[in-house]
């Protein structure tokens, strides 16, 4: 498996990361469609990246071997941690919502 493939893993797992977190400070900011879009393209981003995985995955059923080094277990674990925060932030954004809702609500109580 070429360094090419691993670092395709690792660029998209970052750039997952990198909208997620743009996407929860939008949300912060109230801007919760711009969240959104922010949070579709780190999703397209780790489904490219499973993409690629998937592609090994197969070819390995396939007989090709590969030796596993430690670029590739960390572009595996650079991955899992963007999907891990993508989730956690996916739901910090819902909580972002209704905090911004309840916040509305109160000021028309004043």
């Amino acid at each position: 498996m070429g360094e090419d493939i691993v670092f395709e893993i690792i660029l998209h797992g970052g750039n997952a990361r990198a909208h997620s977190y743009e996407a929860l400070r939008l949300s912060e900011a109230g801007d919760f469609q711009g969240a959104e879009a922010l949070m579709k393209a780190a999703d397209e981003e780790i489904s490219l990246a499973h993409k690629i995985q998937t592609e090994i995955i197969q070819r390995e059923v396939q007989g090709e071997k590969y030796d596993i080094n430690v670029l590739f277990v960390h572009a595996q674990d650079h991955l899992m941690t963007a999907v891990a925060e993508s989730t956690l932030i996916e739901n910090m954004i819902k909580q972002n919502k209704r905090i911004k809702a309840l916040e509305s609500m109160l000021e028309g109580c004043r």
